[in-house]
């Protein structure tokens, strides 16, 4: 049942990941009636709150240097000697992911799994004598380190004889999909696309969706399922890492039926949602860590550096979305060191920007009048609320002194929804208020950054929304080398 509360509180703590501490402060309680709009289910709302999760692509394109393998390749060329999956979980764990996603079939039908199906697997390559199993040590190494795991199984195989035959090759993909859904344990993410080229016949494959989505649910009911036509989570359109700056997590289902469904006005919608969606389907933002998906020698010197990292990490989860960043193993089955390093230094980045909420001992007032002195509460579902019914509302912060930054963080209590469609921050200056940040959507989370100022008062206001507002999270970072200077006279 909706705990239907009217909370005020100060400034949440540490922003890192999705854990940092909330408004909280209950000051009245409230049974009035609200707008019902689409609402996350729990592995929804878990998934979102991960914020990061690493992809890793790994077949036999590995070894041949390309990006789609087409199908003809010899099992006996994939011989990763030095795979550690479990270097691969310590690495993700120490940059603060909180679960990876494996290619377990890419679009050349190579199997990282000795299935039944298929001699196009690891079972028949000289890796580990034939013996191995690069899902079970991926899934195992996952659950060890505490991430979750997921997996990728490309619909389009183009070494699969009855691909393109119809229900044959349905039976097929299905056998495969149920052995990764039950072999493995826990699965935390399935990760489907839309890829749907021809196969060995020189066929396409008509996908019974219906039924690989029925399969999911029966086999694995706490995964989410990734597409561009979700039905858990949406592809956020582009694979650059960037969400719309206005970015629902809401859709009309319809808009997209399929994955794989090819419009021009298809990227704008994915990018950006629905305010009026009838289901709740958030952004996942897929980008690698390189040029290419797949790992190629002449990449090395071409690994995204840590502000690169950390302008994705703005453009995805700073703006409702989660990141999903692909992170390649060599022809070792290792992470390169240039891709470690890079890791480290965006892990060690966002600490230091996130570490100090400034607003933490603000005293708060509301536009109902009500005030409060900033506590902690390690619910995150503790929020305040405008006043019931309302569409718009204010939470002004009095600090003791001048505080010195340049980034905002926002988020929505998104359990009950995504409401807010307009939101202002102003500054308090010569006797008046000044706009410092401006914007659309904030669900889960919404950073705003701008040049260093300086303030002793703060005011957000929510202009409309769609329901009534509601604020788990308001905060302000400075980011490293970042300084107060000439020309930004905010005293």
């Amino acid at each position: 049942m909706d705990r239907r509360r009217f909370l005020l509180a100060g400034s949440t703590a540490a922003l890192l990941g999705a854990s940092g501490s909330r408004l909280a402060a209950a000051v009245a309680t409230t049974n009035a009636p609200t707008v019902a709009r689409p609402r996350p289910t729990p592995q929804q709302l878990r998934w979102q709150r991960d914020e990061l999760a690493m992809f890793v692509h790994l077949t036999v394109n590995t070894f041949t240097g390309k990006e789609w393998g087409d199908g003809t390749e010899s099992p006996a060329i994939f011989n990763p000697r030095k795979l550690d999956a479990r270097k691969w979980a310590r690495t993700a764990k120490q940059a603060g992911f909180r679960s990876m996603i494996l290619t377990a079939k890419h679009h050349d039908g190579f199997c990282l799994w000795p299935t039944a199906t298929t001699k196009h697997s690891v079972k028949y390559s000289p890796w580990k004598h034939g013996h191995g199993d690069v899902v079970r040590e991926f899934t195992d190494a996952c659950r060890t380190e505490g991430l979750g795991a997921g997996v990728y199984l490309s619909p389009w195989d183009r070494n699969a004889k009855s691909y393109g035959s119809g229900e044959a090759y349905n039976d097929f993909y299905i056998a495969q999909l149920t052995e990764l859904l039950t072999h493995y344990g826990p699965i935390v993410e399935v990760w489907f696309d839309g890829a749907n080229g021809e196969g060995p016949n020189g066929r396409k494959q008509a996908y019974d969706w219906l039924r690989i989505h029925a399969t999911v649910r029966k086999l694995q009911p706490d995964a989410v399922m990734f597409s561009d036509a979700g039905p858990d989570v949406r592809w956020i359109g582009d694979e650059h890492g960037v969400a719309g700056d206005t970015c629902w997590s809401t859709v009309d289902p319809l808009s997209v039926p399929y994955p794989g469904y090819d419009r021009p006005w298809v990227g704008d919608l994915l990018g950006h949602g629905d305010p009026h969606g009838s289901v709740w389907q958030p952004g996942e933002s897929d980008v690698s860590i390189r040029p290419g998906w797949f790992w190629h020698a002449g990449q090395n010197s071409q690994v995204r550096t840590p502000d690169d990292l950390m302008t994705l990490y703005f453009s995805s989860v700073g703006r409702n979305s989660k990141l999903l960043l692909n992170v390649p193993p060599n022809r070792d089955g290792l992470f390169e060191p240039e891709d470690i390093a890079a890791l480290q230094g965006f892990a060690a980045q966002r600490t230091r920007w996130f570490a100090h909420d400034l607003l933490q001992g603000a005293s708060v007032r509301a536009s109902s009048g009500t005030t409060a002195q900033a506590t902690l509460d390690p619910d995150p579902d503790t929020y305040w609320s405008a006043a019931p019914a309302s569409r718009d509302g204010w939470l002004e912060f009095t600090l003791p002194g001048t505080i010195e930054f340049d980034t905002l963080a926002l988020g929505e209590a998104i359990a009950h929804g995504q409401g807010i469609a307009n939101y202002r921050v102003e500054r308090w200056h010569g006797g008046a208020w000044h706009a410092l940040a401006w914007g659309t959507t904030i669900g889960h989370k919404k950073l705003a950054r701008f040049d260093p100022v300086r303030a002793g008062k703060l005011r957000v206001s929510v202009e409309f929304g769609y329901a009534t507002p509601r604020l788990a999270r308001v905060a302000a970072y400075l980011g490293p080398g970042r300084h107060y200077g000439p020309g930004h006279d905010m005293k």
